[in-house]
């Protein structure tokens, strides 16, 4: 009776491992898939670990941000976040589609996709920043775009001249648009060690330009990009802040454009509108209302004051009214729609 006992216990005990190791080879099948990237290595991870920004083996920001204000762990929070329902249309949302493919470069204009993703026409230059046509997420059924606002794939897009990537956030990198897009690109431009995914998923390195805070690169004559500072956090898998986060600024001879990516408010708007005096259009987020986030995200409290500190003409990411503000851009604001998964708006 005793051997029979033990061979149960014996028996359930099997059967717990195999179903703890076949649990633990899936988790790693999953996060072994390609769009997760690869992290920072080789000459790149040096040159990380030689910026002035990363420290103690990860990347920091220039003042202290608590990624959650709430008493929540970050598993926990992570989990209310992927099943908290959230206040979603009851119908198709109506969107105004653009062809961008048959627009003539002689124009300057902005056309926005929603949430972080947009094209603009600079000065005969095609840019597209952080785009996102097919998931936000790892999964398909996390963070999915309002019905009516998935109108836009990679085919819709011309030729690109640059690539500009904010940080390697799910939501602001997706894999499965890069690697359609990837034959039609002409440079990437992204934060210190997101090249890293750029070259794992087959770019050529020498169309990658990968630049830390307060670094510039001349793309072309009469156009600079500027690798400035912002207040978020970084990472696609479990390892977090391997690679940076920034804002960038375009400036040409005429113009300058502010592109702030995601991150809370702080000082540097300020030192920001200081160094580069009459910024004529500053892009920034709008959209993310969880005070839990406020370090982390632009609350809509700060806007103003983010504005007033840079300076500039603003375009709020998901606001259709902040066009208003900006009467000099407005007739060449095309077709916006908001997929942030909060709020939408469409522009006239």
């Amino acid at each position: 009776m005793k051997i029979l006992k033990k061979s149960k216990i014996a028996m359930v005990i099997l059967v717990v491992l195999a179903v703890i190791i076949v649990l633990f080879a899936l988790v790693c099948l999953f996060l072994n898939q390609p769009s997760f990237g690869r992290l920072p290595r080789g000459e790149r991870l040096v040159r990380i670990e030689r910026s002035p920004n990363f420290k103690d083996g990860e990347f920091k920001n220039e003042c202290v941000t608590p990624m959650l204000t709430n008493d929540e762990n970050r598993i926990k929070s992570f989990i209310n976040f992927l099943f908290k329902k959230d206040l979603r249309p009851d119908a198709a949302l109506q969107v105004v589609k653009s062809d961008i493919r048959h627009i003539k470069r002689d124009s300057d204009f902005l056309i926005w996709f929603g949430h972080s993703s947009y094209f603009m026409q600079l000065e005969g230059k095609r840019i597209l920043v952080d785009p996102v046509f097919y998931v936000a997420s790892p999964v398909s059924f996390i963070n999915k775009p309002f019905k009516g606002t998935d109108v836009y794939y990679p085919e819709d897009m011309p030729d690109i001249d640059y690539l500009i990537i904010t940080h390697d956030h799910w939501d602001h990198l997706d894999y499965k648009t890069i690697v359609e897009l990837r034959p039609r690109i002409g440079k990437v431009i992204c934060a210190l060690g997101v090249g890293e995914h750029f070259e794992y998923w087959k770019f050529d390195k020498k169309k990658i330009v990968e630049l830390d805070w307060n670094e510039n690169e001349s793309l072309d004559p009469g156009l600079t990009v500027h690798c400035l500072p912002a207040r978020h956090f970084s990472g696609r898998g479990l390892t977090p802040n391997r690679t940076l986060w920034a804002s960038f600024l375009l400036e040409t001879p005429s113009q300058k454009i502010y592109i702030g990516g995601d991150g809370g408010y702080d000082s540097r708007f300020e030192v920001i509108g200081e160094r580069f005096p009459d910024i004529d259009l500053a892009i920034l987020e709008n959209g993310q209302y969880s005070d839990d986030w406020k370090y982390i995200h632009l609350m809509p409290q700060y806007m103003s004051r983010a504005a007033k500190d840079l300076k500039a003409c603003v375009i709020e990411a998901s606001l259709g009214r902040a066009v208003e503000k900006c009467s000099k851009y407005a007739s060449r604001f095309i077709g916006c729609f908001d997929t942030s998964y909060r709020r939408s708006c469409k522009l006239a």
